[in-house]
C-alpha cells in the first residue's frame, strides 16, 4: 500500500499538464484531540493521493494545518470525505483567490508535534479562550475605530508585500518570534484598547488570541478566515477594501494580487516589485524580491557569488556542496546583508506609539 509520494515535481507536472485539468487551491485548519496521528496521516494519504490531491498538510494530536490543491472535478468528492471525518464536518476552506495548476507538485502529509510551531506551552492557558471572530465587514468597523490596534501576525516577509493599512508589522521571522515582542510593545493598551489580529487563513490567530487573553488582554479579536475569507467577503458584498498589495503564499504562487499597489522593492535594485523568487543557486535558495530586470542580469540569483556558482556544470556545483551541509540562507526569507533594498521594519512600534 503506498503511503508516500513516489513522483518527482518534473513527472507530476508532465501528468498534471497531460490530463488538462483546472485545479483548486485550498486551505484549511482545525484544532482537535487526534489520539493516533500517524493513523490519521495514513488515512489522508490513502484517500486523498486516489482523489490526485497535491499539497503541504501537517497533523498533529492538536489538529490540521492543510494547503492543498486538486482537480476541480474532484471538489465533491474531497468534501464528502472531510464531513466523513467528524471534527471536520463543515470546516471551513479557504478557496484561493488565484488557481495555478502548478501550486503544488507533491503530496506530503506530515506528523509534527504541533500543526504550527508556535513556541509555547500549552498546559499553561486555555487554546479554546479564543478571541471575538468577526467577518470583513465587522473588521473594517474595527479598524476604524481610533480605540483599535491592529496587528499583522504573520512575518516580515509576508506582510513586506501586503498588509491592511494602518496594521503594525513586527519584523519577525517567525510566528513564535512575534508573540512575546507583540506583548511587550503594547502592553500599556491591554484595557484601553481593541487588540484586532489578521493572518493569512486564520490559524495564527486562534492560537494568539487566546495567548493574548491569557496575558490580559481585555478585548481581542481576529479576523476569521484572515486575509483569503476577507477577501472574498469584500469581493462578494462590494465591501471596502482595506488591504494593500499581495498576500504571501506558502505555495509555488508565492503571491496572490489583492490590490493593484505595489508596496514593496526589488532587494537588489529598488525598483517598486513585489514578486518572490527563490536563488537559483542550490546551496543558498534565499527566498527575496526580484524584479525582471535583475532576474536577467543575475540569472536568478541573489548575488554575484550565486551567479558566479550557477554557472559552473551540475556536477561541479554538486561537488562543491558535497559535505558543507545546508547554507543557513535556505532557512532565510529575505534576509541578507547583500540585498541593500530589504525593507526595514525595525520601527515599526515606535512609529505606532508616536
Amino acid at each position: 500500500m503506498q503511503l508516500y509520494n513516489k513522483l518527482s515535481a518534473k513527472e507530476r507536472t508532465e501528468l498534471i499538464q497531460d490530463a488538462g485539468k483546472d485545479r483548486l487551491t485550498l486551505s484549511f485548519y482545525q484544532y482537535a484531540k487526534i489520539g493516533n496521528p500517524q493513523l490519521f496521516r495514513n488515512h489522508l494519504f490513502i484517500n486523498w493521493d486516489h482523489m490526485e490531491i497535491l499539497g503541504r498538510i501537517y497533523v498533529a494530536h492538536e489538529g490540521i494545518n492543510a494547503q492543498l490543491s486538486l482537480p476541480a472535478e474532484k471538489f465533491d468528492e474531497f468534501k464528502t470525505h472531510l464531513d466523513s471525518i467528524i471534527f471536520l464536518e463543515n470546516v471551513r476552506l479557504n478557496i484561493a483567490i488565484e488557481h495555478d495548476n502548478m501550486a503544488f507538485l507533491k503530496l506530503k502529509i506530515k506528523v509534527r508535534d504541533k500543526i504550527v510551531a508556535d513556541g509555547l506551552n500549552d498546559n499553561s492557558f486555555d487554546v479554546t479562550n479564543k478571541g471575538t471572530h468577526v467577518d470583513a465587514q465587522k473588521f473594517n468597523e474595527l479598524v476604524e475605530d481610533k480605540d483599535t490596534i491592529l496587528v499583522d501576525m504573520r512575518n516580515h516577509y509576508e506582510s513586506e508585500i501586503g498588509h491592511f493599512k494602518g496594521a503594525m508589522t513586527p519584523d519577525v521571522d517567525t510566528f513564535r518570534e512575534s508573540l512575546p515582542i507583540i506583548e511587550d510593545d503594547i502592553k500599556e493598551y491591554k484595557e484601553k484598547k481593541k487588540l484586532v489580529m489578521y493572518c493569512t487563513g486564520g490559524i495564527r490567530c486562534e492560537k494568539a488570541s487566546a495567548y493574548f487573553k491569557h496575558k490580559g488582554f481585555k478585548n481581542v479579536y481576529q479576523l476569521e478566515g484572515g486575509i483569503i475569507e476577507y477577501t472574498r467577503q469584500v469581493n462578494a458584498k462590494s465591501l471596502e477594501n482595506k488591504f494593500i498589495g499581495k498576500n504571501f503564499v506558502f505555495d509555488e504562487r508565492r503571491g496572490e494580487r489583492i490590490s493593484e499597489d505595489i508596496i514593496a522593492s526589488c532587494h537588489q535594485c529598488g525598483q517598486p516589485c513585489d514578486t518572490h523568487v527563490n536563488c537559483a543557486n542550490q546551496a543558498c535558495h534565499l527566498l527575496f524580491i526580484q524584479c525582471e530586470n535583475c532576474k536577467t542580469e543575475m540569472d536568478n540569483c541573489c548575488s554575484s557569488n550565486c551567479k558566479e556558482i550557477n554557472s559552473l556544470p551540475y556536477e561541479e556545483q554538486k561537488a562543491m556542496r558535497k559535505g558543507q551541509g545546508n547554507s543557513n540562507d535556505i532557512f532565510k526569507k529575505g534576509r541578507a546583508e547583500h540585498l541593500p533594498y530589504k525593507k526595514d521594519l525595525r520601527n515599526v512600534f515606535e512609529n505606532f506609539k508616536k
